[in-house]
């Protein structure tokens, strides 16, 4: 039995079917079922993972002004992306239930709220309970991103309490993003959660400088992606394939301390479940001496507002 100030985690270092989100969501639920299996507490899956990242704009001239092979690609995307109003993750909702387990999962929303004709690079929280306690949209898509992905709002900037830990998370280079990571430290986050298409050099450094500024863990969860991954049901697979790197996702999922240390270095090219345990007491240990946001805080000096509301371009006064 783990104790309650304990926590044991699965990175979950996976490669998506890419742009296939019935054949990727087998992959997640497979690997929920597996860290279960683990008596994990907690699986996290890296950024858009369902189902999967845009990699074809780096690759295929993306900018192209009405361009109908980015519009054939695009459109399949879309396709492809999740709609939760309509159901996609209820099957991932229900194994986290009966397995009591909470989930942090990278998706491509497509979400009714905003007209269901654009997509967002989302993080979703989903408790023990199988509930959806939070959707974070990324708030600023990074480069070539932004020719696919919409920018999102703070309506998701929460943590949530895991036993005695208190978890939030923040996608890819939002992590790049002081104020991003001040709002959650404000909010008592104590492990965060870092998602990443995959890629070691966007892990080694930031993981462990996180850690060191807030004090906490930190967990980077990153995803992998080579040239064989691409199914044949790709749009202009052809184009796709011609400029594509044989690796171009090569994971670096890791864990930092909460006073900079490696827990878990970075790993490589290896796909499947990196589990560890987390003990609180660490974070306790490090606060004494550094509290970003309490002994060691200005806030007659320095101070943060966060807009959480969901934003809408259309809101409509009631009948």
């Amino acid at each position: 039995m783990i104790s309650s100030n304990q926590l044991k985690v699965a990175l979950a270092q996976i490669s998506p079917v890419w742009l296939d989100k019935q054949a990727t969501l087998e992959k997640v639920k497979s690997k929920i079922m597996d860290a279960a299996r683990e008596n994990c507490e907690l699986i996290i899956f890296g950024e858009g993972l369902l189902p999967g990242y845009p990699f074809w704009l780096a690759i295929t001239n993306g900018a192209a002004w009405d361009d109908p092979v980015q519009k054939e690609i695009h459109a399949h995307y879309l396709r492809n992306a999740v709609q939760i109003e309509k159901g996609d993750l209820h099957e991932v909702q229900s194994l986290a239930k009966t397995h009591q387990i909470s989930i942090y999962l990278g998706i491509i929303e497509r979400p009714l709220d905003r007209g269901g004709h654009s997509i967002y690079c989302s993080l979703v929280y989903i408790d023990q309970k199988g509930e959806i306690k939070s959707i974070h949209r990324k708030l600023q898509p990074t480069y070539d991103e932004r020719l696919t992905w919409s920018p999102g709002d703070g309506h998701g900037l929460r943590v949530h309490q895991l036993k005695e830990f208190s978890v939030g998370g923040l996608n890819c280079w939002e992590n790049w993003m002081p104020l991003a990571r001040t709002a959650l430290y404000g909010l008592g986050e104590n492990l965060h959660i870092a998602v990443w298409p995959g890629s070691v050099r966007n892990t080694e450094n930031i993981t462990r400088m996180i850690a060191q500024e807030s004090r906490s863990f930190v967990i980077s969860v990153s995803s992998l992606m080579s040239k064989s991954d691409f199914p044949a049901s790709t749009p202009q697979l052809n184009k796709i394939i011609e400029n594509a790197p044989d690796n171009l996702a090569d994971g670096g999922s890791c864990i930092a301390g909460p006073d900079g240390k490696w827990i878990l270095e970075p790993v490589q090219y290896k796909e499947g479940l990196l589990i560890e345990t987390l003990d609180i007491n660490r974070v306790l240990e490090e606060r004494q001496n550094f509290d970003p946001v309490g002994h060691y805080s200005r806030p007659d000096v320095l101070q943060l507002k966060v807009n959480r509301e969901r934003q809408s371009s259309v809101k409509f006064d009631q009948q």
